[in-house]
């Protein structure tokens, strides 16, 4: 046994599950939320209390759901790949964080009994490993009605279910469901004059519940899931304005280690695409493109820039 049988040894080589006393690092958290989320501040305010609050109660009386919603290059992964990284130090590469996507994972329909199945053992079986698992479904849109249903007993008021207390893990689902109606929202509030910022939780939330409870293409079509009151939070991520998609731009020369090149940031905006038709307020793919588009300008315009000097 030896060195072995102190944990905080063994756990500097192996991942380990955090134990009861181990609380999440809210001010870490926020940081992290107002460095790389930009343009959310429902959304970052949301998920810091729920998930900084739900890490200080020592005994939840049941698991933590979140339903995040938004078009696509909002933020959603993002978000949720920091708070994997806050809850569990290898993010979404700990065994203890389980990434399920909609088209990979439950391709077809006819089989949804058996994925069910294997929902509900491989749910048990981690939550039996590490009671402070993450489960993400990511593509909720484009999952199959009803199958996300397996899953409503572990997310219940239930102390145990078959020997196992689910109460500590966290369930977060991403979804493009709803995004029309908080897109109409926030484009309502900008026709009217009022700030983003203005925008309120209350403004969204039953609207967004009520749409993707009767969307068929949501995932949680008349999911037991939304009838039970079992998700906790419903996440509006607004459509992303200039400036938002600018501050993504810039974040990711920084991450590559580059100092930021405004001309390289005019050259990615010039090619990125905007809606209404009219007013081109907001980008119609968030931020998703602004890899792809970097790694294509950003050496010419730098020789391009070199010549110049």
């Amino acid at each position: 046994t030896g060195y072995l049988s102190y944990p905080s040894f063994y756990c500097s080589y192996v991942e380990c599950c955090p134990g009861d006393g181990h609380r999440l690092n809210a001010t870490a958290l926020r940081a992290q939320l107002d460095a790389r989320l930009f343009g959310q501040h429902l959304a970052k305010e949301v998920v810091l209390k729920a998930v900084a609050g739900f890490s200080r109660n020592r005994s939840p009386k049941k698991p933590l759901s979140l339903s995040l919603h938004g078009w696509g290059g909002t933020g959603k992964n993002l978000l949720s790949q920091i708070i994997a990284e806050h809850l569990h130090p290898a993010g979404l590469r700990s065994k203890f964080v389980h990434l399920f996507l909609a088209t990979l994972h439950f391709p077809h329909q006819h089989q949804v009994k058996l994925y069910q199945e294997q929902l509900q053992k491989w749910i048990q079986g981690n939550v039996s490993a590490c009671p402070h698992s993450v489960f993400i479904f990511d593509e909720m849109d484009k999952l199959h009605p009803g199958l996300i249903d397996a899953i409503k007993p572990f997310l219940d008021y239930y102390e145990q279910v078959n020997g196992v207390s689910y109460r500590k893990a966290i369930f977060i689902f991403l979804s493009n469901a709803g995004a029309n109606l908080i897109n109409k929202v926030a484009l309502d509030f900008w026709r009217s004059g009022k700030q983003r910022e203005e925008i309120q939780l209350k403004d969204l939330e039953p609207v967004l519940s009520v749409g993707v409870f009767n969307n068929k293409n949501s995932g949680l079509w008349h999911s037991s899931l939304i009838d039970r009151n079992l998700i906790d939070y419903f996440v509006p991520f607004l459509p992303l304005e200039h400036k938002h998609v600018k501050m993504c731009i810039r974040a990711e020369m920084i991450s590559r280690g580059h100092a930021v090149n405004e001309k390289v940031v005019e050259v990615v905006m010039d090619e990125m695409t905007f809606f209404p038709k009219e007013e081109k307020i907001y980008s119609d793919k968030g931020c998703k493109t602004v890899q792809a588009k970097l790694n294509f300008h950003w050496d010419t315009v730098m020789r391009d820039t070199k010549a110049e000097g």
